[in-house]
């Protein structure tokens, strides 16, 4: 039994919860998936649950490598940045036939009533991704006003992508997400606008 034996059951339980959603997967999609034996999964996942955690701690120790380093390759700006990560959500759900969203947004919505460690690894997460738009907001400096609660902003911006995907897979329509980043960047551009504002009328 090694790491690697253990990576690998993760990351086929990840696709295919991201696929067919946790309640849908069962342990025998994974070891099908996988072609290992039982006792090698039950080895290192004493349960299906056990295996999410698994899952929620790969997505948490891997969003730089796995999201954001790929999501904004070749993106200096970090307002561009922002706007590059939502794009990667959009791709996904073209590529997939709105099949595929947010994978930590689908398992919060799909989860009615998770253990704690789920809980609360999936609010790590949506911390994680809130707090590496926070940094672009940060990166953004003076482009911002001074007053914008740029915590408040991140969560904004979480909020419209997940609710942008959830309409998009529900009506197979991109036009629910292209509306909703359209009034987001507006709402930046606006909020860029003021802070030029600001500073001319510092200078003179």
């Amino acid at each position: 039994m090694n790491a690697d034996t253990r990576n690998k059951i993760v990351v086929a339980a990840m696709e295919l919860f991201w696929e067919k959603g946790y309640n849908s997967t069962s342990i025998a999609d994974i070891l099908s998936r996988t072609q290992i034996h039982s006792g090698s999964l039950y080895h290192f996942f004493p349960g299906k649950q056990d295996v999410l955690v698994g899952v929620l701690e790969f997505y948490r120790d891997g969003i730089k490598e796995n999201l954001l380093d790929y999501a904004w390759r070749d993106v200096e700006d970090p307002i561009d940045r922002i706007f590059a990560l939502l794009n990667g959500y959009r791709t996904q759900l073209l590529v997939s036939d709105f099949a595929h969203g947010c994978p930590i947004g689908n398992l919060a919505l799909e989860i009615a009533e998770p253990d704690p460690r789920v809980r609360e690894l999936i609010a790590t997460n949506f911390n994680n991704w809130t707090a590496a738009i926070g940094q672009c907001l940060a990166d953004a400096g003076d482009r911002l006003p001074g007053d914008t609660d740029r915590q408040a902003l991140s969560e904004f911006i979480l909020t419209t992508m997940e609710g942008a995907i959830m309409q998009c897979r529900a009506q197979r329509d991109i036009g629910y997400f292209d509306r909703s980043v359209s009034v987001l960047r507006d709402h930046i551009d606006m909020l860029c606008a003021r802070a030029a504002r600001g500073a001319d009328e510092t200078v003179h």
